[in-house]
């Protein structure tokens, strides 16, 4: 048996067992409260890495007047910039990777559940809508109401994600070197800039949280649990671990 059939086989067992854990309380459904158990605690478990991402923020909006400095020293001089800031992160320990880690640790976890209920391997239903089928399966199933309930959740937390992240981006000039005009590539007192193009992603920041509701749209009922579990709690948790200042990426 391969290493990934073993971890397959004891994820579908987990998910199993929770299953029956709340198949008193949830009847028809214990499967789908067992995916949105699953991932809470998933989630739970990253965290610490979260809390490790919020801190990493801050170090770096700490290091950003530093890096203006580096920015006005090499200016002309891409290569040596890079290196420089490189450099001035591993001195301060800082990862710039850090916010990333949080999202590519739910990876597998979203990953077999997909796996799972596309392939058939793992059955059940929400209200009647299979786990393992679309909205498209859910409406012939006469269950539409379900993904109704799933695009309004999606939308809100979409949307209050959208309007914070915004507005972070607005004020954030305001409050000092965590500033996005220093992010456009512009050489402002702040000089947070290390990429050029920046000013673009700035931009398109806010509206990647609307990305959630076409992977609801395409994905198998469960991962689509998953995935709005996932991001309602990221976004409580952003508001818990970051201040209103703040311009968190990543989770």
């Amino acid at each position: 048996m391969s290493a990934v059939t073993s971890v397959t086989s004891f994820f579908a067992a987990l998910l199993g067992q929770l299953a029956d854990l709340v198949q008193p309380a949830f009847h028809g459904s214990a499967t789908a409260a067992a995916v949105v158990l699953l991932t809470l605690a998933v989630r739970a478990a990253v965290h610490p890495l979260s809390r490790a991402a919020a801190r990493g923020h801050r170090a770096r909006t700490r290091l950003a007047p530093r890096i203006a400095e580096l920015r006005k020293k090499h200016h002309g001089n891409p290569e040596r910039l890079q290196r420089a800031v490189l450099d001035l992160h591993a001195k301060e320990k800082v990862s710039p990777l850090s916010g990333i880690l949080p999202s590519l640790m739910q990876a597998p976890a979203f990953l077999l559940l997909y796996h799972l209920f596309a392939g058939g391997s793992v059955s059940g239903s929400l209200a009647g809508a299979p786990l393992g089928g679309r909205w498209t399966d859910a409406l012939g199933a006469g269950a539409g109401l379900v993904y109704v309930v799933l695009f309004v959740i999606v939308g809100a937390v979409a949307t209050f994600t959208y309007v914070r992240t915004r507005r972070q981006f607005v004020e954030a000039p305001r409050s000092g070197p965590s500033g996005p005009s220093a992010s456009t590539g512009s050489t402002g007192s702040t000089g947070q800039a290390e990429l050029p193009g920046m000013g673009v992603l700035v931009k398109a920041m806010p509206l990647l949280s609307f990305a959630t509701l076409i992977t609801v749209a395409v994905v198998p009922l469960a991962a689509a649990l998953y995935v709005v579990t996932s991001t309602t709690w990221s976004a409580v948790e952003r508001v818990l671990l970051y201040p209103a200042t703040a311009t968190p990426t990543g989770g």
